[in-house]
């Protein structure tokens, strides 16, 4: 039997769906002669599970970044960024970070109830929650799940900082609870932005908002007083690192006032689905491509020492670097410190409690 070479799918963006690195046994497509391989290019459903999780603040200790405590709404994600360095979770499932990554969610739908009781733990001290940090609390199930509004709720109740990481315009859905935080100081939204092709965009993260939709994003979000950051990432080298000037000035125009960037990151299993994603949708520059990672990252697709793995080294990471520094600079971004205000948290009364007569 020959083995089959999956071909891409309309709307998801990993081609395969291997098996993670805890299964003992590997799935390979193989065509027996029986025409079963038509079912290949048919579309995949999504699946929705619940998640059961006891608790949904998950602490950070990396120095990588800025915030310690997060919240996911869901596990999985359907926008299907190729890139998403969230991937690999799926494996913990006994689920592929190809296909099923995408396709099969969990959901966590006493969010906000867990969320509520944890911040009314006497241990709570309360600092910023990242919303997202690990997968988009805006992916289209959310438009009917509503979770994330859930979490946004309880926030707004306990006066709870929280910056929201998201590629998606369902943010402004929830602007009637964003607007009245942000004028307490009590939250900014980051929004994601790769590229400004629409058709990269498509086969990049082919189920997000679409660019030009992410800045009309912005410029709602600004109109309403909410602070919006732009974050320019991944940057992939020879695909769309030389956008990154483009992608700030546009975004601050739309009214951005912070900006990031993150250098393609590619841990376990996704270095074999970009490649693969690559050689399908970019077969002419993939070895031009994965030949500049490797510059960046010492020789290797990836390297995960803290310091390093956001931005990489070398003379690539090093001018990708200075360019955004110049970029921001002349654009004005990040020169101002964007902190969120701590200093009004406090628990709302719960049913039964007695009233303080000041």
């Amino acid at each position: 039997m020959d083995e089959l070479k999956r071909q891409p799918l309309k709307g998801r963006g990993a081609i395969s769906n291997a098996t993670s690195r805890f299964e003992r046994e590997t799935r390979v497509l193989s065509d027996d002669g029986w025409g079963e391989n038509e079912a290949l290019a048919e579309p995949v459903p999504t699946t929705v599970f619940d998640d059961t999780a006891k608790s949904v603040l998950s602490r950070n200790t990396s120095p990588d970044v800025i915030f310690e405590r997060s919240v996911n709404p869901y596990r999985g994600c359907e926008h299907a960024c190729i890139y998403c360095f969230a991937r690999p979770t799926h494996a913990y499932l006994g689920l592929s970070p190809g296909l099923d990554f995408e396709t099969k969610i969990f959901r966590k739908a006493r969010a906000a109830e867990l969320l509520a009781a944890e911040l009314r733990a006497k241990s709570y001290r309360c600092q910023p929650l990242a919303l997202g940090a690990n997968t988009d609390p805006y992916q289209p199930i959310e438009r009917e799940q509503r979770i994330t509004r859930g979490v946004l709720e309880v926030c707004r109740d306990f006066n709870q900082p929280v910056m929201i990481i998201t590629k998606s315009a369902l943010v402004l859905r929830d602007l009637d609870i964003l607007a009245p935080m942000a004028a307490m100081g009590l939250v900014n939204v980051a929004l994601s932005l790769t590229t400004l092709d629409r058709d990269l965009a498509r086969r990049l993260e082919p189920r997000a908002s679409t660019p030009a939709r992410r800045l009309d994003a912005m410029r709602e979000l600004t109109a309403a007083g909410v602070p919006v950051a732009v974050l320019a990432s991944p940057m992939i080298p020879a695909l769309n690192d030389h956008e990154l000037e483009a992608i700030l000035a546009t975004a601050a125009e739309a009214g951005a006032t912070q900006a990031n960037y993150i250098l393609l990151r590619l841990p376990l299993e996704i270095k074999d689905l970009f490649e693969e994603w690559l050689r399908a949708h970019a077969p002419n520059r993939a070895d031009r491509v994965l030949g500049l990672i490797r510059q960046c990252r010492d020789g290797e697709l990836y390297q995960s020492q803290f310091g390093s793995r956001m931005k990489g080294s070398g003379p690539v990471a090093e001018l990708l670097a200075k360019r955004f520094k110049l970029a921001c600079k002349r654009l004005g971004l990040n020169a101002r410190k964007a902190d969120l205000n701590c200093t009004a948290f406090k628990p709302p009364p719960m049913p039964g409690d007695q009233l303080s007569l000041l």
